[in-house]
């Protein structure tokens, strides 16, 4: 049958073959316009015989000189590739889908850029660009992993353990059962005694585990009015007030994190069983008085098959290196790192504001790369393997730099903006998120074309003055960190629900940079205590590192979460320091 669909395979692509005849190529574009022309060549690009005349597209068309063709004669058979089931045609000419516009963000046939997108100056290759999706695309395939994971136990457990609770009160009634043929009278009032107690045990858990969800709600719905509330006199009250509030609702929110604490540790599986004793004897009273048995009935989580519950995990960093940066002899000031990132291969990358640079360091933190730039950098963050793009002070663009294998700087392109931004991290293979500057919205996504948009997210009327706040993103659960220098105050906030979480803790004093750590915890530069400070995604203060530095001020976290680059303004003693994380 194989052999069948093969040789099906091969005749639509070659004419039919004639005893004596010398079997002929056909060209794909004509045949789909049911015209029978003998194929010239092949194109490995466009994965497709063709004519002379279609074949003469490459020639016209700068953007397909670079195909590669072969003479059709010597091409046996049209390659393999794997089936994609369609996902590589393009929906309106049913043609391999070639090109990519980052203009309009759209995949492209060949037909679609020479007819439709022929203005657009920023049409590729999608074979130039595939290659600066792979790490993006390993992180995402580990946090889809997990969570599938994570929902498959969720929904293993649930199963099982209503199956369970049924299972088991249908086994007590037919162990009764088998012992009911010697003694029919005792065991008929032996089944209505405890199976009625088991269905009660039943009904009553059920009921328990109810309440318990609607305790649950209450205490989501109690938590989200009483941030509405914080957040409103926050902004609208006084301080005399704002310190009222807080005394108030100290104990409000201690007793309602305490219940629910506890509701979050309560995770149990729940059986029923019946056992008879050893010695089952025939009691001279009533079934009522005597039960020749036990009917048991607990709460159990046998450690097989145990659900994990969630805890966040506690970093630890251990000091690897640590450099002063000192002004040099073709600097004009002493350095200061305002954007730090690691490319995915281990090197950092980071940019000098005060000297309009673009270092590379490598696993030692020595200098292996440097490139000048034009302008003040603010960010930088690392797009591919090989691309970094940085976010400059007072200017409307983002600039693209290639750093090679061999650490050579070049620029690639420049994205115009309509905005000014300060801190950037990736959202995914094709967004940025980026911190804007005095704008009331104060996060953006930003394509890696320049098209920017908003997030939907209630945020307060606010604007941030450059070098008085940092953002990052956390793909996994879809949420925004901003820090507030001036307030002190570090905000989560939650894309899927437009709720926010407002981090205030002594720990935490003018946080500046932050970034994403091991298990999407939170990681931010507390400026004034000297430390980084980890926080979970509920805004509870996990742990505080003591720096052996001054004034950290940014901070970021390698690909594989193993490594930790801060960066320090101290006027007269800055520092790049390397950490490691271990958890």
């Amino acid at each position: 049958m194989a052999e069948k669909e093969s040789e099906n395979l091969e005749n639509k692509f070659f004419s039919n073959v004639v005893p004596g005849r010398v079997k002929k190529i056909l060209c794909q574009p004509c045949s789909s316009k049911n015209t029978q022309t003998v194929a010239e060549v092949f194109c490995s690009t466009c994965d497709e015989f063709q004519c002379t005349e279609c074949s003469n597209l490459h020639t016209t068309h700068a953007f397909l000189r670079n195909h590669k063709l072969v003479n059709a004669k010597e091409v046996k058979t049209k390659p393999g590739s794997i089936d994609m089931k369609g996902l590589d045609q393009c929906d309106e000419h049913q043609k391999v889908l070639e090109f990519f516009c980052e203009g309009e963000n759209q995949l492209c046939c060949s037909t679609c850029a020479i007819v439709v997108h022929r203005k657009c100056h920023s049409v590729v290759e999608i074979q130039r660009i595939a290659g600066r999706s792979a790490s993006t695309r390993s992180e995402l395939k580990v946090k889809l992993q997990e969570a599938r994971e994570k929902a498959v136990t969720v929904v293993k457990y649930t199963k099982l353990s209503k199956e369970q609770l049924d299972q088991d009160v249908k086994e007590v009634t037919l162990k009764i059962r088998r012992v009911r043929d010697d003694v029919m009278k005792m065991f008929d009032e032996l089944e209505v005694s405890v199976s009625k107690d088991a269905e009660s045990f039943k009904t009553e858990t059920l009921d328990k585990l109810t309440r318990k969800q609607s305790n649950s709600e209450k205490h989501i719905a109690d938590a989200t009015k009483s941030l509405e509330t914080i957040d409103n006199v926050h902004q609208n009250g006084t301080s005399s007030q704002q310190f009222i509030l807080e005394q108030r609702m100290k104990k409000q929110v201690d007793e309602l994190s305490s219940n629910v604490d506890k509701e979050y540790q309560r995770l149990e599986t729940v059986t029923v069983s019946f056992d008879f004793d050893e010695t089952l004897k025939l009691p001279p009273l009533s079934i009522v008085n005597y039960v020749p048995g036990q009917l048991t009935l607990k709460y159990s989580v046998p450690e097989a098959v145990k659900p994990k519950t969630p805890v966040d995990p506690i970093v630890k960093f251990t000091k690897i290196t640590s450099i002063d940066l000192k002004q040099t002899g073709d600097d004009t000031k002493e350095p200061l790192y305002s954007g730090l990132d690691f490319l995915p291969d281990g090197r950092l990358i980071a940019v000098d504001n005060k000297n309009g640079k673009c270092l590379i360091y490598n696993e030692k933190l020595k200098t292996v790369g440097s490139y000048q730039l034009s302008y003040m950098p603010q960010s930088v963050v690392a797009v591919s393997e090989e691309e970094a793009a940085i976010t400059s002070a007072n200017k409307y663009k983002i600039d693209f730099l290639r750093v090679s294998k061999s650490n050579e700087i070049t620029l690639i392109r420049t994205c115009e903006v309509k905005t000014e931004y300060d801190s950037i991290c990736l959202k995914d293979e094709r967004h940025f998120v980026a911190g804007t500057q005095d704008d009331t919205r104060p996060v953006h996504i930003v394509s890696l074309s320049g098209e920017e948009k908003d997030f939907s997210i209630s945020f307060p009327n606010k604007k941030y003055p450059s070098d008085t706040s940092a953002c990052t993103y956390i793909g996994y659960s879809d949420k925004v960190v901003l820090t507030d220098r001036i307030e002190h105050t570090v905000y989560i906030y939650d894309i899927k629900s437009n709720t926010r979480v407002v981090v205030k803790d002594d720990q935490i004093n003018e946080p500046w940079g932050v970034a994403v750590g091991p298990s999407d915890c939170i990681l931010v530069c507390s400026n004034k205590t000297h430390t980084i400070v980890q926080i979970s995604q509920t805004g509870r203060v996990l742990s505080s590192y003591k720096l052996d530095m001054k004034h950290p001020y940014r901070v970021c976290v390698s690909k594989n979460k193993s490594l930790l680059a801060v960066s320090s303004n101290l006027n007269g003693g800055t520092k790049l320091q390397l950490l490691q994380v271990t958890y």
